[in-house]
This record gives C-alpha cells, structure tokens and sequence, in this order.
C-alpha cells in the first residue's frame, strides 16, 4: 500500500520531534485531514483523492508506523496520534480542518476532535473504530503473544507471495466476507518490514483485547451536539460491522449516518464517487464548529443530553443524509 503517487500528488516529508512524516497535500479550499486505517497509508484515498482536492485542501498523511512514515519506538496510543496530526498541521500552516477517518483513523479523528476542539470544524468517520467492542478475530490475534515472530515467518517472500495472490484470488470470487480481501492482502504485504509489525502491534494492543475494542467514544458522543458528525459504513464491512453505526446514531442525535449498499471495510475505495459527494454535500450543508470554551464546559457538566433538550436550547437539529442535497 506504499506505491508511490501519481504525479498530481507529489508525496512530501517533513521530520517532527526527530521524526520523518509522509504526506500528499493537495488542492484548495477548506482544509480536509484524511487519516488512514491500520496497516494502511495515504494511498488508501487515492479513489477519491482527485475529486475531492477539486473542492479542499486534502492532507492525506502517512501515520506513523505506517507507509513511509518513520517506524520509532515511540507513542503509538490514539492520543499520541492525535497530538502527532495536531503538530503537522502546526508545521504546515493549517489551523482548522475537516477531520475525516477510516477505520482506527476513526478512532485517531475522535480523539483529535476530542482533544483539539477549536481546531476541529467537523467529523467525517468511515467505518470507524471506537463506536463498539465488535472487531474482527484477525486483528485480536494481533494482540497474542508471538505474533510479530509468527508473522516474519509468513512474510518470508516465498509465503508472501503465495499468501497475496490467494487472499487476491479470493477477493475476486465474489463470495460473502470476501470484498476486502484485496485490501487485506497489501496490509500483510506491509508486513514484511519487522518495524511496521511492531508498530501495529503496539497500535493494537493499545486500543483492542482479546474480547474486542477497548477504546471508546461513546460515552463522550454527546460532545457532538458542538460539532457536525457524519457516519459512512458499507453493508458488508467483515471488519468492524456496519450495525455500530446504529450506537453513533443513538449517542450522538445529531450526527448523520450514511449506510453504503455494496460496500464492504473501505466504502471510499468500493463507491468513490459516491463517498466524495457525501462528503460534499455534508460540509456544504453544515456550519463548520466554532469552539467556544464555556459552551464545551456546559456540555462538560451536564453530561449526556436528550435530543429534545437541543431544541428546547435552539439549536437546529442536524440534515439527514437522505435531505442532503444530490443524495
């Protein structure tokens, strides 16, 4: 997942705290940050990153541990990524941003909206983690004992190969649980480099156990009635399932959730056009935040609120995704 860009997206560096940060930055307008998911880099938006520079600035950045990013030892907790994005944008001149997420780039999005709320104008969250404990066994197993050794063993080149074109074949069959095969198929590429599997590992074991994920925005979702939310899941994500969309429409009232039919982990790469419209039309259609310290300690204090009580306080509810303009 580490192919290099086309030439309209020239991937650039700069080194933070010592270490070297990959990024493609392309386009004008408002500022849209796109993080990636596990094991995965920049190159996972490249489907929808030309039409979406037509209408942002779109920072696409390799994580650390991830791409061509350094590999340190260092902090690879969701917190620590979101203090790493906040510093980018530091360096690149960019105060306020759109912060769009896929998978544990989800996670990473909410922490950063958590932490950052005045750099925050919205939340875009694809197939995120950290709206429930469901994951796949795949990605528990990351957090057994032995598996940065087990997997140098399967990333030998000889069971690579073999192993990428049989998860590819398998992909290309059609069958149900199979979609994202393709994609699962260049993370185990990935790999290969005993610095990216470390990483992961730490990544993981950070956020997952055995019995699922272990980090959660749930009990925080109310922080939204401040900042727009938009969920997209596909029907049949095997990753992490579609129904924890169901828990971001519950905690957070507000926030508008878009389901994609046909669509399995990665909806922004199986119906891009579909996924760049979404995206366009819910920033058109709402209010960038604006970070207001005794609004956030007011929400702070009175914790979680029903939805009532924001239009009893004025506040206009939330567009559905189905009245959003060309949906």
């Amino acid at each position: 997942m580490t192919t290099e860009p086309d030439a309209a997206f020239e991937l650039q560096r700069v080194t933070i705290h010592g270490h070297e940060r990959a990024f493609v930055r392309a386009g004008s307008g408002p500022a849209l940050l796109l993080l990636h998911g596990l094991g995965c880099d920049h190159t996972t938006w490249f489907p929808a990153i030309r039409d979406l520079a037509r209408h942002f600035t779109v920072i696409a950045p390799d994580l650390l541990g991830h791409g061509v990013s350094a590999k340190p030892r260092a902090d690879y907790s969701v917190g620590g990524y979101a203090n790493g994005m906040r510093d980018l944008l530091t360096v690149l001149g960019v105060d306020k941003v759109t912060v769009v997420g896929h998978s544990f780039g989800g996670g990473v999005a909410m922490q950063f909206a958590y932490q950052f709320p005045e750099r925050t104008e919205r939340m875009i969250l694809v197939a995120p983690g950290g709206l429930g404990p469901e994951v796949t066994p795949l990605i528990r197993l990351i957090t057994l004992p032995g598996f940065h050794q087990a997997m140098g063993l399967a990333t030998l080149p000889g069971v690579r190969h073999v192993g990428k074109a049989g998860l590819r074949a398998l992909s290309r069959t059609g069958l149900h649980g199979t979609r994202d095969l393709a994609e699962v198929a260049d993370i185990y590429e990935s790999f290969k480099d005993p610095r990216a599997r470390a990483a992961i590992a730490h990544v993981v074991r950070a956020v997952v156990d055995m019995k699922g994920q272990i980090v959660t925005m749930v009990d925080r979702a109310y922080l939204t009635q401040a900042m727009p939310m938009l969920v997209v899941w596909g029907t049949d994500d095997m990753v992490i399932p579609a129904k924890h969309a169901d828990n971001a429409a519950r905690t957070a009232p507000g926030a508008v959730v878009e389901i994609v039919p046909n669509a399995g982990h990665f909806p922004h790469k199986d119906h891009p056009e579909r996924f760049v419209r979404v995206v366009q039309e819910f920033v058109r259609a709402t209010q960038p935040a604006s970070y207001h310290r005794g609004r956030w300690r007011t929400l702070l204090r009175n914790g979680p609120a029903l939805p009532s009580n924001r239009a009893e306080a004025g506040e206009a509810p939330m567009t559905p995704v189905a009245q959003l303009p060309g949906a």
